[in-house]
């Protein structure tokens, strides 16, 4: 999958070990959004002139924690990480330590900037801020984990959701300038604040999700 550009072993290990995993969790935090977020993170790391192999592992333990509570998964995520003694093979204590940290740091939600280049990388690939993939990865979580809520109580924590976390006010935070996120939020938050148009594509959406 992205063995041109991190190291052949390592991603065998990975894609072998621990990107399967992911198929048990929702579609908003499944396979295609685990590798779309190494994918990002790559690319990312490369522009930076960072440790590729370092943003590929980050990325691909950054929401192994959804197997348990969502509220604490980036901690789980990190614990994981730290603790597969097959990484020793590639990586030494410090860089281990790094990579947990940035797996950690990587919700939307943080406080605090991420404490490093690698935390920044996964921040910044995790925000998939094209417009479509919001919406409808918004959707099918409210769908996968809210199944007693009807259309209109599904819209309305689909609205808040894009208030609180994506609009104007929003907590979300971009942590590499002139990225193509930056731009991306840009149109995200002119389509939140159209009411009838957010109206108009949430219902085509639960329609082709429900």
């Amino acid at each position: 999958m992205i063995g041109n550009t991190a190291s052949l072993d390592l991603v065998e290990y990975v894609e072998t070990n621990i990107l399967p995993q992911y198929a048990a969790f929702d579609k908003a935090h499944g396979l295609a959004h685990v590798t779309r977020v190494a994918r990002r993170s790559l690319e990312l790391a490369s522009a930076i002139g960072a440790d590729l192999d370092m943003a590929y592992v980050v990325a691909a333990y950054h929401d192994l924690g959804m197997s348990g509570p969502r509220a604490v998964h980036h901690i789980t995520s990190g614990r994981l990480l730290a603790r597969d003694a097959r990484l020793r093979k590639w990586f030494s204590a410090e860089q281990i330590k790094i990579m947990k940290e940035a797996v950690e740091d990587h919700r939307a939600s943080a406080s605090h900037s991420p404490r490093s280049i690698y935390g920044k990388i996964v921040a910044e690939a995790d925000r998939d801020l094209d417009p479509e993939v919001v919406f409808r990865r918004a959707v099918q979580y409210g769908l996968a984990n809210y199944p007693q809520l009807d259309r209109e109580r599904q819209w309305q924590r689909f609205r808040e959701h894009m208030d609180n976390k994506y609009s104007v006010h929003g907590y979300i935070k971009l942590w590499i300038p002139g990225s193509d996120n930056e731009r991306k939020l840009g149109e995200l938050r002119s389509h939140i604040a159209d009411a009838p148009r957010l109206r108009a594509t949430f219902d085509r959406i639960y329609d082709e999700e429900a």
